[in-house]
């Protein structure tokens, strides 16, 4: 479809455009004293709108010689004859309807068209398809970088969703693998515990199922999600493991991605609570400060024993797989519009999550 008949905004600057051009040459007519003013316009509107019509035919002239078929030759000939013909077709119209204002024996209808006026006419129509077809040239050059960047967006979309299913699919057994050694462990000391666990296990990966599907989550879904992780890891550690929740009211209908907090909550009973004799606190705080969610986990370290002292550097360095995934996702989803940091000091394992403040509609 040619790209300006079936744009409206577009087909109404072209028709601004001939109107334009039927102007200068109406001008051109009354300076050179061929016509009056009131002869000139009627001659050289409706010519200028009807060539601006035939003048449509130079996309399909454009299109039909592609860039990679354009050798000089080819181009003199197929676009010189088209240029030709349409301006020939023109003249002739002109003639016509000169004729016709001719015979309405009125002073304002109707001009003398010379030899040279339709001479004149003829080159100008050829060099104003010539320019039709520059100017449609563009035109599709512009069109097909915008398909191309809508190809390149969507193909960035479905790289960014099969990113995002491969992090999935290795968060979930990695809980799982996890808890199922859990449960391996407890058989033997606490058969009730074991079963019970295996009850809770089973109750949340059924409510993750569905929220796991989607893109994003509110906060108050995924700490639901935590305290249910979290009652099955307090089965094992017993009062070992301890958690505050400080989360602002007010972020609880703030959107994040799915299985954010529940990794790095694994992570720090798995890298703190249990290197910790008499165990200790992970506190998880939600605040908004203007227009960022802030996700802060603290768990406690052992910094008297250097294999801890050496597994929270490696969680810093970002080989665990917890905060591998967390980078990855939060670049899949945000780009660089999130961040996390983390930090270790004074017996204390801390990762912030800085995220773009999303709402629930």
């Amino acid at each position: 479809m040619n790209p300006i008949l079936s744009h409206t905004p577009r087909l109404a600057f072209s028709i601004a455009i001939w109107l334009c051009v039927a102007s200068v040459i109406a001008t051109v007519l009354v300076l050179s004293g061929t016509a009056a003013w009131s002869n000139a316009l009627f001659f050289a509107l409706p010519c200028c709108l009807v060539f601006g019509f035939i003048s449509t035919s130079a996309f399909y002239v454009g299109r039909a010689l592609t860039m990679q078929r354009r050798q000089i030759l080819r181009v003199l000939m197929v676009f010189g004859c088209s240029a030709a013909i349409s301006s020939l077709i023109w003249v002739l119209f002109g003639v016509a309807w000169n004729q016709f204002g001719v015979s309405l024996n009125e002073t304002w209808a109707g001009i003398t068209l010379s030899k040279m006026v339709l001479s004149v006419m003829f080159i100008s129509g050829m060099l104003l398809y010539l320019l039709s077809i520059l100017a449609y040239d563009v035109l599709i050059a512009f069109e097909n970088l915008r398909q191309a960047e809508k190809r390149e967006a969507a193909s960035q979309v479905l790289a960014r969703e099969a990113e995002l299913q491969v992090l999935r699919t290795q968060i979930n057994p990695h809980f799982l693998f996890n808890s199922l050694n859990s449960i391996s462990a407890l058989t033997a000391i606490d058969p009730a515990g074991a079963r019970h666990m295996t009850i809770e296990l089973a109750q949340f990966f059924r409510q993750t199922l569905a929220l796991s599907e989607r893109s994003k989550i509110t906060l108050a879904e995924e700490i639901a999600l935590c305290e249910h992780f979290l009652s099955i890891e307090k089965i094992r550690f017993g009062k070992k493991l301890q958690v505050q929740m400080q989360i602002n009211p007010e972020t609880q209908t703030c959107l994040l991605p799915p299985m954010i907090l529940q990794p790095l909550l694994e992570n720090a009973i798995k890298h703190g609570i249990r290197d910790l004799v008499d165990g200790g606190t992970i506190q998880v705080e939600a605040t908004s400060y203007r227009d960022y969610l802030i996700l802060r986990i603290t768990n406690p370290i052992d910094t008297a024993d250097e294999d801890s002292q050496s597994r929270a550097q490696r969680r810093s360095e970002g080989t665990g797989t917890g905060l591998k995934n967390l980078h990855a996702r939060l670049r899949s989803v945000y780009g660089q519009g999130a961040q996390a940091d983390w930090t270790s000091s004074a017996g204390k394992f801390q990762v912030t999550i800085t995220l773009p403040l999303e709402t629930e509609k």
